[in-house]
């Protein structure tokens, strides 16, 4: 499972039980998602917790990577069974919109944040599944 964290809104996603495709789940109220995970994870297996981590352009820590870390700790603390991967998410949301335009969703629908969350979200674990897919070979 993925996760794109933010201070609004975050977008999950999900893989296949091979991990070969990602798939939007959900986009969730950042306030209510421990409630989310904990319902989530009763009915379904989580493997690892991919966390995108939000670093500027320079490898510096912003204040929204401190938020993340923050949530990655209380992740770590409710699920202490359950891995927990930092993975770079730079430019994941401008890649979502690119990808949100050119699938023709119309403009209205492209404006929604939340689809740009789950889509972000997507991106973050296809990027970790092909990062496994290679250290495996």
């Amino acid at each position: 499972m993925s996760i794109d964290y933010g201070t609004k809104r975050v977008g999950i996603a999900v893989s296949d039980p091979l991990q070969i495709i990602a798939s939007g789940l959900d986009t969730v109220p950042t306030h209510k998602l421990m409630d989310f995970l904990k319902t989530y994870t009763k009915e379904e297996v989580v493997e690892t917790f991919v966390v995108g981590e939000p670093l500027d352009m320079n490898d510096e820590i912003t204040s929204t990577t401190k938020k993340v870390y923050a949530f990655v700790e209380k992740l770590k603390t409710q699920f202490p069974d359950t891995p927990v991967v930092l993975v770079d998410e730079r430019m994941t949301s401008i890649e979502a919109k690119r990808i949100i335009l050119q699938s023709g969703v119309k403009k209205k629908k492209r404006r929604e944040k939340e689809r740009v969350d789950r889509v972000s979200a997507i991106l973050i674990l296809q990027d970790y599944m092909e990062q496994l897919r290679h250290q495996n070979g």
